[in-house]
């Protein structure tokens, strides 16, 4: 029986976050635990009366303190480009590339001086934790798309497939080919482009190929993305034994749904995470 695209649509999820998803602490404190001597060094310049030479003995004594300096602007390099009236830099703060007193005219010109010298913060290895905790809310992103392949894979294994046997994780093309002498030149442009899946589960009588995603909010991506798969669901239509699997969810795709119901009419292997939870997986044969 053929599947209703808006009843299937209307199943999707705002999130699939878990508790690990928001901060990695673990992370967070790694970093800051690697700079946290010199942290507590600059902290001697907290509420200085004199900052300018009290940074310059700071400097003088303890070069390898520059290196904290771009974490208190939220910037993780090695290297900062400033720019005005004055001329063009690029300060590099793992090895001092200036005199002291270029890197004093920085430190006043972004606001560092301030923040220590009127005592608006009371300790730098708070602040720099504070900092390096926003920073890592912009991994988010990327931990969002692990949790989709992780809940996948969670089905796969309930399913009763075994790691690196009878499924396998982040497989190309070209390894897909080697392995079980499938062609599959007509979705890698003869040889000429290079697929990843996620995953791939061998059966008996058939692989698949599958790639999972998630999208809480909407944009051109997800546009592109219901495009190409409805472009590899055609192709993989032209080849024996193998089957393109893609498990979506999120209420994204509410913004995007005409590209995803193309998508959905020419593909019956696309499913959503009320599938997996319905076990979809173990009727794959």
């Amino acid at each position: 029986m053929k599947r209703n695209f808006d009843e299937w649509l209307a199943e999707f999820r705002g999130s699939i976050a878990n508790y690990d998803y928001y901060i990695d602490f673990d992370k967070i404190y790694n970093n800051i635990n690697k700079i946290k001597v010199e942290l507590n060094i600059l902290n001697s310049l907290i509420g200085s009366k004199n900052i300018e030479k009290d940074f310059e003995n700071v400097i003088s004594k303890y070069p390898e303190t520059l290196k904290c300096i771009p974490l208190l602007l939220a910037v993780r390099a090695n290297e900062i480009y400033a720019m005005d009236s004055d001329g063009e830099f690029t300060y590099n703060f793992k090895t001092q590339n200036y005199s002291i007193e270029q890197y004093k005219i920085f430190m006043r010109k972004t606001g560092l001086f301030d923040l220590l010298e009127n005592h608006i913060i009371n300790n730098l290895v708070d602040y720099a934790t504070g900092v390096e905790t926003g920073l890592d809310s912009n991994g988010r992103k990327n931990r969002g798309g692990h949790l989709m392949e992780d809940l996948v894979e969670s089905f796969i294994k309930k399913a009763g497939y075994k790691k690196n046997d009878t499924y396998f994780k982040e497989m190309y093309i070209h390894e897909i080919t080697d392995k079980w002498g499938i062609d599959l030149s007509a979705i890698s442009n003869s040889g000429k482009s290079e697929k990843r899946f996620d995953f791939v589960i061998k059966t008996k009588n058939m692989i698949y190929g599958i790639e999972t995603n998630f999208y809480a909010s909407g944009g051109s991506k997800l546009n592109e993305t219901a495009r190409s798969y409805k472009q590899i669901a055609q192709e993989v239509d032209t080849i024996d034994g193998f089957t393109f699997v893609w498990f979506t969810d999120g209420s994204g795709w509410k913004s995007a749904r005409h590209n995803l119901e193309e998508t959905f009419d020419v593909m019956d292997t696309i499913f959503n995470i009320k599938d997996l939870e319905n076990d979809i997986i173990s009727q794959l044969a």
